[in-house]
């Protein structure tokens, strides 16, 4: 009778799998030996494996570069990669190992863009495509950068009223873009999205605004939707009518030479995953050629802005189940040594999953379980995984402790948590620990921060 944790899940899932693999009995996660990480730093603690990191910007430039290829496409393709899903400095320096560009989305990534240019980590010559509704020193700062010489910095107009400003403030020719306001998904709250400019204004602006002052170059259109790229009919419907803005504004716009499709390559949130990204890539480019062709007009470059999608799998966070609480006929409680809603927090938020698995016995039997964190609040809990409405975990005995990780969580949660700042019920941030390969390829851990103290919280919090 199959009743150990590994039966479960080598009956469910193919296992082992390129990032886990289980050796006595306990998991390694890109063959690092995780108790081992858990003997030297404790629990909780966070860890990002930089090499990921760079292994994501390579496969997605493969898969575009591939579909190109298959039909002759004409343009080139640009990897950005959006700072808001981590910036990180070990983040941001990994990445920009691999040429990437950038894309920003606030004042304060400008300044970051400046430093790393004053470390040497990129050129002026990098594509910065600037987001988002711009607040007065995120202008001024995109102008500032512009001036200093960053001539592919691009910013994406989000109104048609944003133009004037750098009319009035940059002071040589310059690039800009156009967002493109796409309509949501039919179950969303709202028909059109708050970001962009409506279809039928692009064109008019255009004529009205831009093509008139020999100044200003309009580089590229912008698409994205919230959904990200998936094989569904709203997707598609979405991307075709982008094209067809796209395709009638090039017929009077010579300049505009590049599409922006935005991000949305999802992660692995479960054992089970499947996503066919080369299909989804090949698709993408034979619809931007087919359209082109069809109004004959040159292929855009393509750009992507991938966010989740290159840092996400990188990051893991480590627990200790500190006790087993029986609360009632049905269920058992194991309480983790931290709370989901500041290290986890879209595991609440929005009811994001990640992949869980338990970090040491796996020859024991499994029993389904909640998962409460250290909070008072009702919605610190994970009670459900991607896969399946539960879940298991090895039995928890009292004197063995049981450790346990949540994988793929390197995107979005330490800003949305509030890193370094004040926790739900003053809970400290864990450590957070970065790894890498060396010459050799052997794994070497280094410890970027200790765990929050209650001094650091008092100062934030005026005592």
């Amino acid at each position: 009778m199959k009743i150990k944790y590994i039966d479960l899940v080598e009956q469910t899932f193919e296992f082992p799998q390129q990032e886990f693999e289980v050796i006595d009995n306990e998991l390694y996660f890109h063959n690092i030996p995780l108790l081992d990480i858990i003997k030297q730093y404790g629990t909780p603690v966070k860890l990002t494996y930089l090499p990921k990191i760079s292994e994501q910007i390579q496969k997605a430039r493969r898969f575009f570069n591939v579909a190109m290829a298959k039909v002759d496409y004409q343009g080139d393709y640009k990897y950005c990669y959006c700072t808001k899903s981590s910036h990180f400095s070990f983040v941001l320096e990994e990445a920009l190992k691999n040429k990437v560009n950038l894309e920003t989305s606030s004042a304060f990534d400008i300044h970051i863009i400046e430093e790393l240019h004053r470390q040497g980590l990129l050129d002026k010559d990098i594509y910065i495509i600037s987001n988002g509704f711009k607040r007065q020193l995120y202008l001024e700062n995109i102008c500032k950068l512009i001036n200093d010489g960053f001539e592919n910095t691009i910013p994406i107009l989000d109104n048609m009223d944003e133009l004037t400003y750098y009319e009035e403030n940059i002071d040589k020719k310059f690039k800009i873009g156009m967002r493109i306001a796409s309509e949501e998904e039919p179950l969303f709250s709202f028909y059109t999205s708050r970001l962009g400019i409506r279809y039928n204004d692009i064109v008019p602006f255009y004529v009205d605004h831009i093509k008139k002052n020999p100044n200003i170059e309009l580089k590229m259109l912008h698409f994205f939707i919230n959904t990200g790229i998936k094989d569904t009919s709203y997707y598609w419907n979405e991307l075709s009518k982008s094209l067809n803005v796209y395709v009638e504004l090039k017929k009077i716009c010579p300049e505009l030479d590049s599409l922006n499709i935005g991000g949305g390559f999802p992660i692995k949130r479960s054992l089970g995953f499947e996503f066919d990204y080369e299909y989804m890539a090949e698709e993408i480019i034979a619809q931007i050629k087919a359209t082109c062709e069809q109004h004959k007009v040159p292929e855009p470059n393509i750009f992507t802005e991938f966010g989740s999608f290159t840092v996400g799998e990188s990051g893991a966070v480590l627990y200790s189940v500190l006790d087993q609480k029986q609360q009632n006929d049905r269920e058992l409680w194991n309480m983790i040594d931290s709370s989901f809603m500041t290290t986890l927090p879209d595991s609440w938020a929005i009811n994001q999953r990640f992949i869980l698995l338990p970090i040491n016995h796996w020859e024991r039997e499994y029993q389904r379980v909640c998962l409460g964190g250290l909070t008072c609040d009702s919605q610190d809990y994970y009670n459900d995984e991607a896969h399946s409405n539960a879940v298991f975990l090895p039995k928890y005995e009292k004197n063995d402790p049981l450790y346990l990780g949540f994988f793929h969580t390197g995107a979005y949660q330490e800003s949305i948590g509030g890193y370094g700042g004040i926790q739900h019920c003053l809970i400290p941030a864990p450590k957070h620990i970065i790894i890498d390969l060396d010459e050799n390829g052997e794994y070497y851990p280094k410890l970027f921060a200790k765990e929050q103290s209650y001094k650091s919280m008092l100062k934030t919090l005026g005592y």
